[in-house]
Order: structure tokens, then C-alpha cells, then sequence
């Protein structure tokens, strides 16, 4: 006899089983569904957050064809003008476009907010935010600093022949136009514009490479000329950082054109003196001004400036005085304008009509005559430039080491550079400390940077900055110069040249960031 009573219970726990399965079964799935779901936006998402990246790029990048086309074949001054009055690109308003893909389909667009270069500086800054049409809520930005190389990036820059000896220890970037000979070690790179060149140092028909080395390889001879392909060493127990060549020489030429633009950066708003005397010597100072005074007495062949002793003030030759009184040993009147004359030391350099000026960043003080400078130059970017541009045979110089005294920045940030132009020469005089230090970047256009004549022996020469020459630079010769030399890189030059210091042409990516 059946058990109906049973068989209900039966059917009826069977049933609560099946239904607790399907609630499971919908549980699992509706989660499995809401994290499938999710996924798919998730990656559809991603998808779109790179695609708006690659737009964001695209539009860095077309600025960087935008500047070298709109600047190409323009000097310096004229690459100024443009940022100032040629209303570039993405500066003030936004300049946004549409972003085609590979089949010409537009997928997005970018936006460009560009930030100009301040006076004399080379960096534009670019923020270019990217989206598509699909997500247009989902934005990528990135930051790009474009630059133009200066002149102050190489430790060592000129247009001639360079020989650097076993003894020489160089951190910056070094350059010629013309062969490079490195016996000692360069922890950046060397480069030079010849593939091959004639080392004089040999006594001549010797060919070597364009940047080359004496010193013999632990693995053996160095190759000799003719070369067979792919021979040349990489040489790292000399060259750490790498040597390059032929590569793209640098135009001392083209500095011609920078110095007229310079001339006028003073004349507008930095400070402009003419040609008189012998030319004028500045005494940076500490509390954020320089004195200038025309120089009319120097030597014709150390160029020292002539001491004096009992000299009338304000007669030629003379400092100038406030109250007439005569200068001597320790003293040379009470007016400001006699404080030049430092207390407990002669009155040196024949100088007259002395002033007093505020210093400037980011301008240039221009002498179209010689310059004897000194002192502290203290939270400015400075440029200071000699050049002849009126007419006549004379080319203009600069003398450091003037009254035993260095040439210092206050300290080493962007906000505190020097930097020293001379048409011709920049010369270090005897006068200078026996350990003298120099922090500047220095350019010679037709001449060098070295020592003058009749530099006596000197013990030391630290020098913080950047050397360009157009001849080969030098600081010992015989008996004459320092003994020792040390020249340190300073890298805030790399970032933050000098107001208005040489550049090149071409704007490179500095800096990327995504924001």
C-alpha cells in the first residue's frame, strides 16, 4: 500500500532543493554577468583612455612640427619677435583640433594650452589634453617642455682643434668643430664635426678619427688608418659617456647676428655704454647692483689696469670723486661714489665717472668697448657682452681676475647664472688670486679663452660653468697659467642658459610628464 503522505514530502523537499539550486544558479550568474559587464567597460574604457593618451601625444608632438616649421630659417631675434608678436599657436587661447586615425576616420580631438617662453629664455611648455568622441569624458593630459640647445650645454665648445691631456678629468658635454684628441677621461659625451682628421700634435700625416684618443686599449694597438667598417673602439675606459662623429658643426658666424640682437635687448631695456676710453670696468656686487667706470689707463700687453696712487678725483685718469678730495693709499674720498676704493687697499684701476647701478635678471649690460669685470653676481641671470659693432679694427675683450679678486655666483640655482660674451677674447689677467675661481659660461666668438700675456705661474683654476671658444681654449702654456685646473659642469646651465646666450634653432623635447 502506498505511503501518499510520503510521497508528498518527497516531491515537496525535492522541489525546495531544485528552487535553492536555481536561486544559486541566478545568484552566480547575475554576479558572474555584473562582473562580465563590468569588464567590458572596464576595457572598453581602457580602450578609449589610450586612445585619448595617443591623441594627447599626437598633439605634443604636432606643436613640436608646428614650432619647426614657423621657425625655421629665423635668428634668434626673430624667434623672439615671434613668441612676442606673431600670435603663436595655443598661447593665451586654446587651440583645439580634430584627431584622424591611420584610415582618416576622426576618432577624438586634443587641446592645446601653451605657455611662451619668458624674455631671453629657450623652454615653452605645452599641455596638450586628449579625448575621443566615443568617451569624450575620458581625458588623458600630458605636459612636454620643448627647449632650444644653448651654447652653455658643453663644458667645452670651439671651432678648432682641442688636445686634452692624460691629466684630464671633464663631466660636461665636449664639442669641435674640428678634431678632438682625449687622453685623460670624459664622463659626457665628446663629439666632433670631422669623420677624420689630421693630428698636428704627431707633426702632421697622421689620420685620426674625429675624436680620438692616444692612450693605448687594454685589448691592444688602436686600428689605423684606413679604417675597415665598424673598427672604430667605443673605447669606455676613456670616452664613459661615449664619443660621436662627423655630427653637425656649430656656426661661430651666426653669433654675429645674436650680438646686434643683444645690443638692442640693452639699449631697450638692459643697459647700453658706448665706446669711450678704453672701455669700462663692472664691479658685480652682492647687494643686487654693479659698479661701472670708464677705464682710460691699462697695460698694452698684460692689459692690467694701472695703479695709482695721489690722483685728484674726478681728473682723467681718476676715480670720480664727490667732494674733490685727493685719493690716496687706503682711501679716496668719503661719497658714495668713491666706495668703489675698498678700504686698506691701494686705489687700482684708472677709472672716471663712476656710477651705480641696479642689476636686472634676464637682461644684458653691452659695452661696445673692452670690459674688466669682477665680483658676485647674487639671484640674477645675467648677461654681460663686449662687442664692437659701430665699426673699425678693434675687437672687443673681456678681462677676469682683475684686483686679485673671483668671479662667483652667491650660489648654484637656475635663478643665479653668468654669463660672459666677447667679441674677441676672454683672457684671464695676472692679477688674478693664485687659486681663482670662475662661475660663468663664457663665449669667445673670434678669438679664445685663456690666459693673457705675461701671466705669471699661478697655483690653481676652478672653473664652474661653460666654456665656448672659437680657438682652442687654454689656461697653462710653459711656465705661464695654472698649474692645476679643474672644470666642473654647472648643470643648472643645461636648463637655465644665460638671458639671451646663443641657441640653437630647433626645438628639442625636455622634459614629459603626464598630469
Amino acid at each position: 500500500m502506498i505511503n501518499l503522505k510520503y510521497q508528498q514530502k518527497k516531491k515537496g523537499g525535492a522541489l525546495v532543493a531544485v528552487l535553492v539550486m536555481v536561486v544559486i544558479v541566478a545568484i552566480t550568474l547575475t554576479s558572474l554577468l555584473g562582473y562580465i559587464t563590468a569588464q567590458l567597460k572596464f576595457s572598453a574604457d581602457r580602450v578609449e583612455r589610450e586612445r585619448a593618451f595617443q591623441i594627447a601625444e599626437a598633439g605634443a608632438f604636432y606643436y613640436r612640427w608646428y614650432l619647426a616649421h614657423a621657425i625655421e630659417g629665423k635668428t634668434t631675434a626673430q624667434i623672439e619677435n615671434f613668441w612676442q608678436n606673431g600670435n603663436p599657436t595655443g598661447v593665451g587661447t586654446p587651440y583645439i583640433s580634430e584627431f584622424k586615425d591611420a584610415e582618416g576616420l576622426a576618432i577624438g580631438q586634443y587641446q592645446l594650452e601653451v605657455t611662451a617662453p619668458t624674455a631671453g629664455s629657450t623652454i615653452v611648455t605645452v599641455k596638450s589634453t586628449g579625448w575621443t568622441y566615443e568617451k569624450p569624458f575620458v581625458k588623458r593630459v600630458v605636459q612636454v617642455r620643448f627647449r632650444r640647445p644653448s651654447w652653455s650645454e658643453f663644458v667645452f665648445l670651439s671651432n678648432s682643434f682641442m688636445n686634452f691631456g692624460d691629466q684630464a678629468t671633464v663631466y660636461g658635454k665636449i664639442h669641435s668643430n674640428d678634431g678632438v684628441r682625449f687622453d685623460g677621461k670624459a664622463y659626457n659625451v665628446v663629439s666632433s664635426g670631422k669623420s677624420r682628421f689630421d693630428d698636428a700634435t704627431y707633426g702632421g700625416n697622421r689620420m685620426e678619427f674625429g675624436v680620438h684618443t692616444t692612450t693605448n686599449p687594454a685589448d691592444g694597438a688602436a686600428p689605423t688608418y684606413p679604417w675597415a667598417s665598424g673598427t672604430v673602439p667605443l673605447r669606455p675606459d676613456v670616452f664613459i659617456g661615449g664619443r660621436e662623429f662627423p655630427v653637425p658643426a656649430v656656426s661661430f658666424t651666426g653669433v654675429t647676428t645674436d650680438l646686434s640682437n643683444m645690443k638692442a635687448q640693452a639699449q631697450s631695456g638692459g643697459k647700453y655704454f658706448d665706446a669711450t676710453g678704453l672701455g669700462r670696468r663692472i664691479n658685480l656686487k652682492s647687494d643686487g647692483t654693479f659698479d661701472i667706470c670708464t677705464v682710460n689707463t691699462a697695460n698694452s700687453i698684460t692689459h692690467a689696469i694701472t695703479k695709482y696712487n695721489g690722483i685728484v678725483t674726478g681728473a682723467t685718469g681718476a676715480y670720480s670723486g664727490t667732494n674733490g678730495s685727493v685719493c690716496v693709499a687706503s682711501t679716496c674720498c668719503t661719497g658714495t661714489a668713491c666706495a668703489y676704493v675698498q678700504t686698506g687697499k691701494s686705489a687700482s684701476g684708472r677709472c672716471i665717472s663712476l656710477k651705480n647701478y641696479p642689476l636686472v635678471s634676464d637682461r644684458i649690460i653691452f659695452v661696445e668697448n673692452d670690459i674688466w669685470i669682477e665680483g658676485v653676481v647674487s639671484n640674477k641671470r645675467l648677461t654681460i657682452v663686449a662687442a664692437n659693432l659701430v665699426g673699425g679694427a678693434n675687437k672687443a675683450d673681456i678681462y677676469v681676475g682683475i684686483s686679485n679678486q673671483d668671479l662667483r655666483l652667491s650660489d648654484y640655482t637656475c635663478a643665479n647664472t653668468l654669463g660672459l660674451i666677447a667679441q674677441q677674447d676672454i683672457r684671464v689677467l695676472n692679477d688674478c688670486p693664485d687659486n681663482f675661481t670662475i662661475d660663468a659660461a663664457l663665449l669667445a666668438q673670434e678669438g679664445t679663452v685663456g690666459i693673457a700675456s705675461g701671466m705669471g705661474g699661478k697655483y690653481a683654476l676652478t672653473f664652474n660653468g661653460a666654456i665656448a671658444s672659437y680657438l682652442q681654449p687654454y689656461f697653462q702654456s710653459g711656465s705661464s697659467g695654472f698649474a692645476n685646473r679643474t672644470y666642473n659642469f654647472n648643470n643648472n646651465l643645461l636648463y637655465c642658459p644665460p638671458a639671451y646666450f646663443p641657441t640653437g634653432t630647433e626645438y628639442l623635447i625636455d622634459l614629459w610628464d603626464e598630469l
